[in-house]
């Protein structure tokens, strides 16, 4: 469950962005990047890297890392090259290691020129949870998956605090720098380029920034070749032109179509859908359903003010998932009450036309009334008593069908 519960985690928190979009992002804090152009056809694409000159790279802009391995980088010698390469990877699915089997159909590539690489590094910056504070993360392994070096080679990532209100220090760049191996002549640009990008994660809410790979080229400069930044959900209010920079056509159309309504959903891979109301309940729900021999289907959080009708589309979303054998609606309430929950479940079970098995159980503010509507509703709903009893009842409702 460890994929699945960092997806909850994450859930209603960050919005991704392609790389280019990241890259205009930091360019406005001072991080140096390459120069680029991002096209939607052939025609532009020849067009772009006539512009840019001499040898471009043209790759594939989808939220999904492994691109290379894929067949989405490629380098080109001229505008002509360019646009063939074009041709063949606008419009492919291209499949990596994090998009999944079903890979992710390409819109959209960046040109950009290239550059003489000396050397790949890391910059990241994530918040760390014990500490309570982001953290800047630089390491001389660039080029290749974070989390690859943090399992083999940990001591090979360093890391700085960033303090709030005070940001990346000189000192603290300056040491970073010297620590990955940027020869002095080069470190103070590195230095500059680090407190930008701390300074962008800062100014735009960032959930995660991240620079892989930092290059340092064979004429001493540096770049962000490549860039990937997470944007606070909860902080876009304060970032309304930000919110145009979301690719609906990057993100699963039932996770769109749950947003529209306010509501939380994330596709999983077994049988059971699971209607709750708070990631914690969410996992925990998770956890039971595996714990009693089942499997996830997906799950959907109604929040803490869902309203009849917002209970009404989680059900008709939930349901739009063929995978889906049996319901479980786990939700313990407190501003949701148990009536509502009540009548919006029997609103949308009784459209319904498929016959699919549904066990609630809930617990809290209006549970006896919830239950009551449910039992005098005609409908078959199995009423459970406690979180086991309802992993149990719903899993084996699945299995008989």
């Amino acid at each position: 469950m460890t994929c699945a519960i960092v997806r909850i985690l994450h859930c209603n928190i960050a919005m991704k962005i392609h790389e280019y979009q990241a890259k205009a992002l930091l360019a406005r804090y001072g991080v140096p990047v390459p120069r680029g152009e991002v096209v939607l056809s052939v025609k532009e694409a020849a067009a772009a890297a006539s512009r840019i000159g001499g040898s471009v790279v043209v790759k594939a802009q989808i939220h999904a890392g492994g691109r290379g391995k894929g067949g989405g980088v490629k380098v080109a010698k001229n505008a002509e090259e360019a646009a063939e390469i074009a041709q063949k990877i606008l419009g492919m699915t291209l499949v990596t290691h994090q998009t999944g089997p079903e890979g992710r159909v390409v819109h959209r590539v960046l040109i950009e020129e290239t550059l003489p690489i000396e050397r790949e590094l890391y910059l990241g910056i994530v918040l760390d949870r014990a500490r309570g504070k982001n953290v800047f993360m630089a390491s001389a392994d660039g080029g290749v998956e974070i989390e690859e070096v943090a399992a083999k080679t940990p001591e090979r990532i360093l890391k700085e605090p960033i303090e709030p209100g005070l940001g990346l220090t000189p000192f603290q760049a300056r040491k970073l720098a010297f620590g990955i191996g940027i020869p002095g002549a080069s470190a103070n640009l590195a230095a500059q380029a680090m407190m930008a990008l701390a300074r962008a994660n800062e100014a735009l809410d960032a959930s995660l920034a991240e620079i892989n790979p930092f290059i340092l080229t064979k004429d001493g400069k540096v770049y962000a070749l490549d860039a990937k930044m997470n944007l606070d959900d909860n902080a876009m209010f304060r970032h309304k032109d930000l919110q145009e920079l979301r690719d609906l056509n990057e993100e699963d159309p039932l996770e769109v179509e749950a947003s529209r309504f306010g509501l939380t959903y994330i596709k999983l891979d077994g049988n059971v859908a699971c209607l709750v109301n708070g990631a914690g309940l969410a996992m925990a729900t998770m956890d039971i359903v595996k714990f009693a021999g089942g499997s996830p289907a997906n799950f959907l959080d109604a929040g803490g003010g869902a309203n009849v009708e917002q209970i009404r589309n989680a059900f008709r979303i939930l349901l739009s998932d063929k995978s889906v054998k049996a319901v479980l609606i786990n939700v313990f309430c407190g501003i949701l009450r148990g009536d509502i929950v009540a009548q919006g479940v029997v609103e949308a079970t009784s459209a319904m036309t498929q016959s699919i098995p549904i066990v609630v159980r809930m617990e809290g503010t209006n549970a006896e009334q919830g239950r009551k509507i449910l039992s005098e509703s005609g409908l078959k709903i199995i009423v459970a008593d406690g979180m086991r009893d309802a992993a149990e009842k719903v899993v084996a409702a699945a299995a008989a069908q």
